[in-house]
């Protein structure tokens, strides 16, 4: 997943996930892999991408659902933008380790 944030608020954004989502992410059988801050301009101003794991295609969509729905992320959700989203755009892509992939 690649995340952009609205000027000004990356810092939020890591904080939500270091302070919160990674947590709520595990709790929900969404394994967290990596996370990426760019190191170049302009994406270093405003992104975030990271990489979890699911079983399978179906087991994200359930992982997911299940997540979104947990009151507790709810409220970090709304706590964390109460001064205005933290996030602008989200771009999520599936991927498939190829066969010569050292990470399977």
């Amino acid at each position: 997943r690649t995340y952009t944030a609205p000027d000004g608020k990356l810092a939020e954004l890591h904080a939500r996930f270091r302070n919160h989502t990674m947590r709520i992410f595990k709790k929900h059988g969404i394994e967290n892999v990596v996370y990426f801050a760019p190191q170049d301009a302009p994406l270093s101003q405003n992104t975030l991408i990271y990489l979890v794991a699911h079983p399978s295609r179906e087991a994200a969509e359930k992982n997911w659902a299940e997540f979104q729905k947990d009151p507790e992320w709810q409220k970090v959700a709304n706590e964390s933008q109460v001064n205005g989203k933290i996030v602008a755009k989200v771009d999520r892509i599936f991927l498939t380790p190829t066969d010569y992939s050292p990470m399977k």
